[in-house]
């Protein structure tokens, strides 16, 4: 019993040695490799075979068209502008991944430009993707997956579900050019974290030399400079481990986020509130106005006149002088003010206030 209590305990200790650090991320969390990223493909193209929802002799669309047709050998007439209600201009939109090799299929959404009311049941007519150097990188074509639905009356009636000028083709496009990444070169490669700051990028080039000693040095606040062998195989395996290595993050600086729209206020854990007393009060002032309509005595020969009568009341609430003690956090925050019974819009101003103070150690973001 005594070898076996011994054996668990052992046990239990590895564990807890190999067990992440409290509020550990991964280092593929909290960046990425220098060009090891997506990017964003558009190209213009034609709808056909709607069911009469689509463009009316759009100008573009017509001219579109022209193109279309003489790709396939037919030349419209001088003059011509064929009704295209079967038809639509639409913008294509993809996302072409790291490492895509030609002939891989990447999904596209495509989306109307012009009147066009829906575009369910159509099918796009094969485009090229460009990129933001102007080369063509993918071939899209397919039939489009509508989520939406437009349904409309001849009363001038109209039910619409979803957005039904919108649609998306599950890999409707082919890759035909490969984008170079820098994962080959064989020099150092950079690693950037999302967002900069110079703790967590000191922290993750130390977690990194840990297990790769003398493989990472800091380059400013975003960037680390890794050494890796040239060789892809190697290197890919190195990439791999770490991304898997666990790190914990510098704190985020104090940040109080409102959103004006909704009215929507986000303060995180790093906020602290310096001593201040804060009185949160609402005057309300009512004017009542109730004229009296005066008659003239009966042949007086006076005229009816109106008499203003004005009634003013004056209320304000009574409300609580809330203290902060020094360095009071989120919690104690959160506490008061709802001891106030504010409002979303009165906790923005509260906020604002105590900023304008200087009590409040946070920056303020508006969105």
């Amino acid at each position: 019993m005594r070898k076996l209590f011994t054996a668990l305990a052992l046990a239990f200790s590895a564990l807890l040695a190999f067990a992440a650090p409290a509020n550990a991320e991964r280092v593929r969390d909290l960046g990425q490799f220098q060009g090891v990223r997506s990017n964003q493909l558009t190209g213009y193209g034609i709808v056909v075979g709607l069911p009469g929802t689509g463009d009316d002799n759009l100008a573009y669309l017509t001219q579109a068209m022209k193109g279309v047709s003489g790709r396939m050998g037919l030349t419209l007439p001088p003059g011509v502008a064929p009704g295209l209600k079967n038809a639509a201009a639409v913008m294509i939109t993809a996302d072409l991944p790291a490492f895509s090799k030609p002939g891989q299929r990447i999904d596209v959404t495509v989306s109307t430009i012009g009147k066009a009311k829906s575009l369910r049941g159509g099918a796009l007519i094969m485009t090229p993707l460009y990129g933001a150097d102007g080369q063509i990188y993918a071939m899209a074509q397919g039939n489009l997956a509508v989520g939406g639905l437009d349904v409309g009356g001849r009363d001038g009636s109209n039910v619409t579900i979803n957005i039904p000028t919108v649609g998306r083709i599950a890999d409707g496009a082919s890759v035909e050019r490969a984008v170079a990444t820098g994962f080959d070169n064989g020099g150092d490669l950079s690693w950037n974290l999302f967002t900069a700051d110079f703790m967590t990028a000191s922290r993750v080039r130390d977690a990194i030399n840990r297990k790769l000693p003398g493989t990472a040095t800091v380059t400013d606040g975003v960037s680390l400079a890794l050494r890796l062998p040239p060789n892809a195989d190697t290197r890919a395996s190195l990439m791999a481990a770490i991304e898997m290595i666990d790190v914990s993050p510098a704190e985020t600086p104090a940040r109080v986020i409102v959103n004006s729209r909704t009215g929507t206020v986000v303060i995180n854990s790093a906020v602290r509130v310096a001593p201040a007393a804060i009185s949160h009060g609402k005057l309300v002032v009512r004017v009542d106005e109730k004229p009296t309509v005066v008659q003239p005595a009966p042949f007086s020969g006076g005229r009816t006149a109106v008499e203003q009568s004005s009634r003013i009341r004056v209320e304000e609430e009574d409300r609580k002088v809330m203290m902060f003690q020094p360095g009071a956090s989120l919690s104690k925050i959160v506490d008061a003010l709802n001891m106030l019974g504010v409002t979303p819009s009165d906790l923005v101003a509260i906020l604002e206030a105590l900023k304008q103070a200087g009590a409040l150690k946070a920056e303020m973001v508006v969105i």
